[in-house]
């Protein structure tokens, strides 16, 4: 197995590494020697680079959206094509929204389904995040995404007990709240700003998916609860290739809920407050 990021990248791709350039814990830029420029990410969990190339190469196989190449894998390193990075226009936007609508459209075989070949213990982020196949999506959701962490967020102190109340009650609603019923989706699953890259023609390239079957409407209100450049072109060129169902603005902050808690169980008090707020907001 390779000992370290260079190593990786010439087990992966062939070529002899001739510079590394660390991007941040775990993440490497490997120069090779035919002037290809890869990035190597360290796991920890052999699971979590499983996980990320089925999810990249599922995407890629929509022939929709812009992903990296997965040149390889194994227990611990993570091995793919760097993205040159550029800057948002607002035409590379409205494309990406369109193409966004397209990768959706490619489908998945049931909410909760993996990626092929992808584990169906992964991670969203640093997080565990299990893919099991349910029928519906009110009741997948409520049950594979929401209460999961809620219940960690209980146990380690940062959700209240009255406030998981809160958030049971929405779940316990879900199928009055969720909108018209749609297939399930291809989604990348982590679709916040910094998951997104703008290369040097504008245009969006997808990197770290948490990718599954689920609703359209999530990758869509985890863009919007961080920002991102041109969001309003985006979600132009997503209505303009495949319309949203009435009210989907109102449902953004019930979608919202899973990447909410996520970040609670992660980074504590300051997300419990926020994940309250959007459950109270679907309440009223």
């Amino acid at each position: 197995m390779p000992a370290t990021p260079s190593a990786a990248a010439e087990h992966f791709t062939g070529s002899t590494a001739v510079g590394e350039h660390r991007l941040s814990r775990g993440l490497t830029e490997v120069t090779l020697t035919d002037g290809r420029v890869v990035v190597v990410k360290h796991c920890d969990d052999p699971g979590a680079a499983r996980a990320e190339a089925a999810g990249l190469r599922w995407l890629a196989a929509a022939d929709a959206v812009r992903v990296p190449a997965v040149h390889g894998h194994d227990g611990t390193w993570l091995v793919t094509d760097r993205v040159a990075e550029g800057r948002a226009s607002a035409a590379g936007a409205e494309r990406f929204g369109r193409d966004l609508a397209a990768l959706h459209a490619a489908g998945a075989p049931a909410f909760g389904a993996p990626p092929p070949d992808g584990p169906a213990e992964a991670y969203i982020g640093l997080a565990p995040m299990r893919n099991a196949p349910g029928d519906t999506w009110p009741e997948w959701f409520a049950e594979q995404r929401v209460l999961p962490y809620v219940r960690q967020a209980v146990d380690g102190g940062t959700l209240r007990a009255d406030e998981a109340r809160t958030v049971e009650r929405v779940c316990a609603l879900l199928p009055g709240l969720a909108g018209p019923a749609e297939p399930p989706a291809r989604l990348h699953g982590d679709l916040w700003n910094g998951n997104v890259l703008w290369d040097g023609d504008g245009a969006a390239w997808l990197i770290d998916p948490a990718a599954h079957g689920g609703h359209r409407e999530s990758d869509l209100a985890m863009l919007d609860l961080f920002g991102a450049p041109h969001l309003d072109r985006i979600l132009a060129g997503y209505q303009d290739a495949a319309p949203l169902a009435d009210g989907w603005r109102e449902r953004i902050r019930l979608h919202q809920l899973f990447p909410l808690l996520v970040h609670t169980v992660l980074f504590g008090r300051a997300y419990a407050a926020q994940a309250v707020a959007a459950a109270r907001s679907q309440l009223t």
